[in-house]
């Protein structure tokens, strides 16, 4: 699987007013999620960002990231319907499960926010954790995948001293069947993993 990496994503204003946001700790077990869905010419649904700050978001940062998956996966860039903003504070310690993403995330950006130090991204070749490949933490580092179908395998963690903060920047799809084909694989079997596995695709959709 392809990363982009990305040092210095948000540019100081923008990354500066996020950390502004930033919530107070979640309890060390939990994680807390905090969302914004920016869709053009719709109202935005949010407890997160404000109407302006979404705006200037998508503005400065969504040709970035619209080139990004381009060059990641450039059978999806005509499924973009949607994007996706939410921030994640992850318990200090909470470990979250390897997994992979739902279908309806074409892209899966992930910026480290706070603390100066903490946890990276991990990545996998297979779901019981062989292969694996850490994205260091960095504050302001942006880390971008394309999932696939049962081979974007990644978890992260807490840090065991403090709450852990990203922004998760995703650009979505409500063409669920149109995203197996772009990646060649098993629509049918995908459709029947999606709809009965709530274990990895409702409770645990905001994750990265």
């Amino acid at each position: 699987m392809q990363i982009e990496i990305i040092d210095n994503f948000l540019n100081k204003e923008d990354y500066e007013e996020i950390l502004n946001l930033l919530p107070g700790p979640v309890e060390d077990n939990k994680t807390g999620h905090y969302h914004t869905r920016y869709e053009k010419d719709k109202i935005f649904k949010q407890n997160f960002l404000s109407d302006s700050m979404t705006q200037r978001l998508v503005k400065n940062y969504h040709d970035k990231v619209l080139k990004i998956l381009d060059k990641l996966s450039p059978e999806k860039v005509k499924l973009y319907d949607y994007s996706d903003f939410s921030l994640i504070a992850t318990g200090k310690k909470m470990n979250f499960p390897i997994h992979d993403d739902n279908p309806d995330k074409l892209l899966t950006g992930v910026i480290y926010l706070s603390p100066a130090k903490s946890t990276g991204t991990n990545f996998y070749k297979d779901k019981k954790g062989n292969g694996l490949k850490t994205i260091e933490w960095r504050q302001n580092r942006g880390v971008f995948f394309s999932r696939k179908e049962k081979e974007s395998w990644h978890s992260y963690k807490g840090d065991g001293v403090t709450t852990r903060y990203i922004l998760s920047y995703q650009l979505k799809t409500k063409r669920i069947k149109e995203v197996f084909a772009a990646e060649g694989t098993n629509k049918y079997l995908g459709l029947m993993r999606y709809k009965f596995n709530p274990y990895i695709y409702k409770y645990f959709k905001f994750t990265v």
